[in-house]
């Protein structure tokens, strides 16, 4: 297992150098536990986690209720950047976060090339 946690955490350090948009990123679990980061080193990785897996769950209870189809992901607007979360398999939520005015589209070609490869290891 420990050598899947160092794949996935190249995985988030290689999403952070290839888009500049992109500041930090995590995986955890659907449970809410950290599974690997690559956030900064004052944020939470516990918190981040129980955070990710209770929005994701509400999300995709909503989806359901309004019949919006199968949940894509979940993008959160703040005045200083966005946090995107998006399914990485049964298991796991990649959580990523970009800095304000981020190019949108690129970040989410590569959030999916991430949560797909994610899924590979984990699933």
């Amino acid at each position: 297992m420990s050598e899947n946690i160092d794949q996935l955490t190249d995985l988030l350090r290689t999403l952070e150098s290839v888009n500049s948009d992109v500041q930090g990123s995590s995986i955890v679990s659907v449970q809410g536990l950290p599974i690997c980061s690559a956030l900064a080193r004052d944020v939470n990785d516990g918190i981040v986690s129980a955070m990710s897996a209770a929005i994701q769950s509400v999300s995709e209870r909503a989806v359901e209720e309004l019949a919006r189809g199968a949940l894509k992901r979940i993008l959160i607007e703040g005045e200083d950047g966005t946090i995107i979360l998006s399914k990485a398999g049964n298991n796991a939520i990649l959580c990523v976060l970009c800095q304000k005015d981020a190019k949108l589209g690129m970040v989410f070609l590569n959030i999916q090339s991430v949560a797909k490869k994610v899924s590979e290891l984990l699933d």
